[in-house]
């Protein structure tokens, strides 16, 4: 590949896929076999917020003791992905690509310098399934990103990224030369705190108003228009593209 010069981290959930309500039902399975009985309040939808911290409300809003929630939260943790991955074919046969998402994924893979990754709320395991089941896996390198599984406080996940990838491509990256494209608040806060310039999709729950008031340096309709994403990438790094 061309000399690394841009680390794209891309959000998964509402930027490029949408598994409707899988998510919220391998949660509710979760947690009535770690807890032993039903959940009547699951997450909120969309927020962007690591599965961790996602994990610690659903037990707290569901009366678990505080005291028990350490115990806890690491046993559901390791659950989640395995229920995850008995859920394949459903997140095959009801998920879906947002519109633009193949096409905008191909164009950066394909742009000279360009490093495409993740950054993500999901735990490792669980981002992994959902890129394969949409066969996205072979658009980024999965090896380098920030997971949920890495930390529960998402602005960590950029330095982790870009610590990742200095060791394998031998190129620094900061904020000057990294850009996430993610769709809620929580990728904003998450470039603005960790180090990343920002791409905001209003693909998911946050009009593109609030993503801008939010601090988004570019906020885009959907990923339909590749030229008009790619300028976007140039024009907010140091990229040289």
């Amino acid at each position: 590949m061309a000399e690394p010069r841009t680390l794209v981290l891309w959000d998964i959930d509402r930027t490029l896929l949408y598994v409707g309500d899988i998510d919220r039902q391998v949660y509710r399975e979760t947690f009535a076999e770690i807890v032993g009985r039903p959940a009547e309040r699951l997450p909120a939808r969309g927020t962007g917020v690591t599965m961790p911290l996602a994990i610690r409300s659903l037990l707290a809003d569901n009366a678990v003791p505080e005291t028990e929630i350490p115990h806890l939260l690491p046993r559901m943790v390791e659950l989640l992905p395995r229920r995850l991955a008995a859920r394949m074919e459903d997140l095959r046969q009801q998920g879906v690509l947002l519109p633009g998402a193949v096409s905008a994924l191909k164009g950066v893979q394909a742009q000279p310098g360009c490093v495409p990754t993740v950054v993500t709320g999901n735990l490792k395991l669980n981002a992994l399934l959902k890129l394969k089941a949409f066969d996205l896996t072979g658009f980024l390198d999965t090896e380098i990103g920030g997971y949920s599984s890495d930390s529960d406080h998402r602005p960590s996940l950029v330095a982790v990224a870009q610590a990742h990838a200095q060791a394998k491509y031998g190129r620094s990256f900061s904020r000057s030369n990294t850009v996430i494209i993610g769709d809620s608040l929580e990728d904003v806060r998450t470039g603005l705190e960790g180090g990343a310039r920002v791409i905001a999709v209003a693909s998911g729950k946050i009009p593109a108003v609030d993503l801008a008031a939010a601090g988004a340096d570019v906020v885009l309709d959907s990923l339909e228009d590749v030229p008009r994403l790619l300028r976007a990438i140039t024009r907010v790094t140091d990229s040289g593209l």
